[in-house]
């Protein structure tokens, strides 16, 4: 824990109770995604993590009132927790420890509460949502929902000027990311009703959402899925964007996610079969090594500025 208490002294999170509600919100941003808790660990500035974990564990909370038990019973809870939020941005407080992290960071980071209010405004969205009619309807989500969700985070790593173009890369990465989850979820999705790849597609390969549930027609199923695949690994390709676009010291981070991106896709196109059952995650040594790779890479890059820095300033 002494890096994690090092994150919150280098944050300005001094206050004990404070503290402990960051710890708790990082504690659920690891039961979410595990990987990328460790990834901002060791790859980002020790000011921003603390702020980057409560974004991520802010956003996990939210999008599991949307996907979590009946229908009405989501709408009633997203309201309430809708209401509590702007609420507490409007009057800069809450008691709720769940809130008291996120409105600390927009303190510090005011362009934050316009990206939760954003991320809010959309996120009902998704109540309702059972799948799609036409790609076209796949990229209206995305816009709508998939993208307010990702600058709800991405915000904290990007530019301090104008994130116009910054915002049109992360388009970028997160159309092909939405279009990732919702292949390797497929299983998942179609057990709990919901057919995410659109039904123009299954119909220009010749496939059923019946093939799909029952594994059959196999050939055609696997050619529409790697097909998808396919589409995913354009997105990827053109994610590079972003990189020209976040300071230095975060694209440690943006590559990382990238690249453990790229391992998932390889993971799904090993056994496509298997993602009529389950999803595909890449193996924990191959995870392993990208973090280290760009870890060391991030630490000589810190270095390298801290020496051009040293000799500038003794110039």
């Amino acid at each position: 824990m002494a890096g994690w208490n090092r994150a919150l002294d280098a944050a300005g999170i001094d206050e004990a109770g404070l503290r402990e509600d960051y710890s708790r919100q990082r504690e659920q941003a690891r039961a979410f995604k595990r990987e990328i808790v460790i990834a901002a660990d060791l790859l980002l500035p020790a000011r921003i993590v603390p702020h980057t974990l409560a974004a991520i564990a802010f956003m996990h909370r939210t999008d599991d009132l949307i996907d979590s038990g009946p229908v009405e019973g989501r709408q009633d809870a997203y309201k309430r927790w809708d209401d509590e939020v702007l609420d507490a941005l409007a009057d800069g407080e809450s008691a709720n420890p769940q809130l008291r992290p996120l409105l600390h960071t927009v303190a510090a980071y005011p362009v934050v509460g316009d990206r939760v209010r954003g991320y809010l405004a959309s996120a009902d969205k998704d109540l309702h949502f059972t799948g799609f009619a036409t790609d076209a309807d796949y990229q209206e989500y995305v816009d709508g929902y998939s993208l307010p969700a990702f600058m709800l985070v991405a915000t904290l790593l990007g530019p301090d000027r104008d994130q116009e173009a910054y915002r049109a890369a992360c388009r970028v990465y997160i159309e092909a990311i939405q279009r990732l989850d919702f292949v390797n979820d497929l299983a998942q999705d179609l057990a709990d009703g919901r057919l995410t790849i659109p039904e123009e597609t299954l119909k220009q390969h010749g496939v059923t959402r019946a093939d799909l549930e029952q594994a059959r027609g196999l050939r055609t199923v696997y050619a529409l899925i790697s097909d998808q695949l396919d589409r995913v690994e354009q997105g990827l390709g053109g994610s590079g964007a972003v990189l020209d676009l976040v300071p230095p010291a975060h694209r440690a981070m943006f590559r990382c996610m990238i690249r453990l991106d790229e391992l998932t896709v390889a993971a799904a196109r090993r056994d496509i079969p298997a993602l009529l059952r389950r999803s595909a995650s890449p193996g924990k040594p191959a995870a392993l090594r990208v973090l280290v790779t760009e870890y060391l890479r991030a630490r000589h890059a810190r270095r390298a500025r801290g020496r051009r820095w040293s000799d500038g300033a003794g110039g």
